[in-house]
C-alpha cells in the first residue's frame, strides 16, 4: 500500500500527522525563505524528533529552503545555495529523514541554460548525500532546469551518474506544460526513478507557469487523470494542499480511497 501524508509543522510532528491521518510527513527545518541554518523546534531537538517519528512509525521527508538555486550563475546565490543544501541534508540525517527535496532552480534570463546544468553537476559531485536528495520539477521559468521534459533530460545528463533522485509534483507538471497522461512514464524513462510524489491539484490552467496548489479534486486537473499519474509513479505521496488539518485530512482520505 502506498504511504500517503502531508507537509506539516515540525514542532509537534507526530500529532500533526495523526490529526490528518498521515502515514508520512514532509517538513521544513527552519524558515524556508531564509539562509539561516536548520533548526529543530521539536521537544528534545533533533534526537527528540527522530525518536518520536520512530515510535510512531512515521517516515519524514525534509523540503529544502525555497531560496536555494543550485544552477544559477550568480555567485552570491549559488555559493550559499550549495551550503544551505548540505546543511539541510545534514539536518535531515539527524532526524532520520528518508530524503531531502530541492527545487531544480533556474539561470538568469541572459544566461545559457547549459551553464545551469553544469552547475548542478558540480554541486552533486561535491554533495555529501547522508540521506537521498530528490530534485523536484518546477512550474515556471523559461530557463528552469526541471520544468520541461527536455530540460529534465539535459539535467539528468549531468546528474544521472550519481544517486540523485526525483520528486514529481503533479501541479508543477500541469502548470509547466507536461501532459499528465504520460508524464510519469516519460520522466521515468529519463531519470529511471520517481522517489516521491507531491500530489497537488492546480488552481490554474495547464501550461500557466503558475505554482498555485488546490485541494485534490477541487482544481483544474481532472481527478481521474491526477490519480492515474500518482498510481503510475508508485512512490510515497505527500500533499501540499491549502487549508487546515481537516481539509488536508480530506485530501489524504480521498487519495487513499482512490489509490488503494
Amino acid at each position: 500500500m502506498v504511504k500517503i501524508g502531508a507537509h506539516v509543522s515540525p514542532g509537534n510532528v507526530v500529532t500533526e500527522a495523526q490529526v490528518r491521518g498521515a502515514d508520512i510527513v514532509q517538513v521544513f527545518l527552519g524558515n524556508p525563505q531564509s539562509w539561516s541554518t536548520p533548526t529543530f523546534s521539536h521537544a528534545g531537538g533533533s534526537a527528540g524528533m527522530k525518536q518520536a517519528l520512530l515510535d510512531a512509525g512515521i517516515d519524514a521527508y525534509v523540503h529544502a529552503p525555497y531560496l536555494i538555486n543550485i544552477p544559477t550563475t550568480n555567485n552570491k546565490v549559488r555559493i550559499p545555495s550549495r551550503k544551505a543544501l548540505q546543511q539541510t541534508v545534514d539536518a535531515a540525517f539527524e532526524i532520520g529523514a528518508k530524503g531531502v527535496i530541492v527545487h531544480g532552480g533556474h539561470v538568469p534570463k541572459e544566461d545559457d541554460p547549459a551553464a545551469g546544468f553544469a552547475n548542478w553537476k558540480k554541486a552533486v559531485d561535491q554533495l555529501d548525500m547522508k540521506v537521498p536528495v530528490f530534485i523536484e520539477n518546477t512550474a515556471g521559468g523559461e530557463r528552469a532546469m526541471a520544468r520541461t521534459l527536455e530540460a529534465i533530460a539535459k539535467l539528468w545528463e549531468q546528474v544521472g551518474h550519481t544517486d540523485i533522485g526525483f520528486c514529481f509534483d503533479t501541479c508543477h507538471a500541469w502548470a509547466g506544460g507536461i501532459d499528465l497522461t504520460d508524464a510519469v512514464t516519460k520522466i521515468k524513462s529519463i531519470t529511471g526513478r520517481i522517489d516521491l510524489v507531491h500530489a497537488n491539484d492546480s488552481k490554474d490552467a495547464a501550461s500557466s507557469g503558475r505554482d498555485r496548489h488546490a485541494n485534490i479534486g477541487q482544481g483544474n486537473i481532472e481527478l481521474a487523470q491526477l490519480i492515474a499519474a500518482i498510481k503510475t509513479a508508485n512512490a510515497p505521496v505527500i500533499t501540499e494542499t491549502p487549508g487546515d488539518e481537516q481539509e488536508q485530512a480530506a485530501d489524504i482520505t480521498l487519495l487513499r480511497s482512490r489509490l488503494g
